[in-house]
């Protein structure tokens, strides 16, 4: 009871210190407010090419990362990378390139952050702080790790603060990656504006199609619980995400899934999703 307490008293602690620093900056989704009708269009090609060098797909359908091999030039590269993206003007960027700035700064971030405290069994073990509720939950997502235009900005910022209520795409959660043989793969290409609509459609259909998404056996319904833990951006209810899973499911799946009814469990697997040579 006593450690229960103590837990419910470093949450309440750290949300207020998060209303209070909030009410100091600037929103950040104010950053993006507006956008461009005529759009500039953002190179990922150095994305690309450190994705290609360094994801491979297991036999699983796994795309593992070889954080291990990244050298001094590749931390460069990526480092530059981070730094273009972080100096790009949001209002000059179309719906369509934002939301790709968005995800590939969150994932070329993500890779940083590993590739700089590897070998570590979980993201989760990561604790770079930003909030006394790391203490609780770990991982790098509270910290202010990079920024958009001189804000400030953590991971939890991109994706809670900016992508999911700017966008109300529950795609977003099969785009960012968070390092983990749990999550929807890392993709091997970097998002882009121009391709954005397919690309998030075949990383939907990629997760939702394999065990790591969903598991019907036995007559149960078991998903991944990105689903659970954001079920409110996939219709709020089972049976509003079982109608999302059915639109991407194929095959085998699709069947399994026409008698679905509700959803019996859920898991996840945070272990870090490297590639072991």
């Amino acid at each position: 009871m006593r450690a229960l307490l103590i837990m419910l008293a470093t949450i309440a602690i750290a949300t207020l210190q998060g209303t209070a620093s909030r009410a100091l900056a600037e929103e950040p989704i104010e950053l993006f407010r507006s956008a461009a009708t005529e759009s500039k269009t953002v190179d990922h090609s150095e994305f690309d090419k450190l994705l290609a060098e360094h994801v491979s797909t297991d036999a699983s359908g796994l795309n593992r990362v070889s954080y291990q091999a990244f050298d001094k030039d590749d931390r460069a590269r990526l480092a530059s990378y981070i730094k273009t993206l972080e100096g790009i003007d949001p209002a000059t960027l179309d719906r369509s390139e934002q939301f790709a700035l968005l995800v590939n700064l969150y994932n070329a971030k993500t890779i940083e952050i590993v590739v700089d405290h590897y070998p570590v069994k979980s993201i989760k073990d990561i604790n770079l702080g930003g909030s006394l509720l790391s203490a609780v939950t770990g991982g790098p997502w509270k910290k202010k790790v990079t920024s958009i235009k001189g804000t400030p900005l953590s991971l939890d910022d991109i994706e809670h603060e900016i992508l999911r209520p700017l966008f109300s795409d529950p795609r977003v959660h099969y785009a960012v990656n968070c390092a983990s043989v749990g999550c929807p793969n890392l993709n091997r290409q970097a998002f882009s504006g121009r391709e954005l609509d397919a690309q998030l459609d075949a990383v939907a259909k990629a997760f939702i199609n394999s065990p790591r998404g969903v598991d019907v056996s036995g007559g149960k319904l078991r998903v991944s619980s990105i689903f659970i833990w954001f079920q409110e951006d996939f219709g709020g209810d089972d049976e509003s995400l079982i109608a999302h899973l059915r639109k991407y499911a194929e095959g085998e799946r699709a069947k399994a899934l026409e008698g679905a009814s509700r959803v019996d469990d859920d898991f996840y697997d945070w272990a870090i999703n490297v590639r072991e040579d």
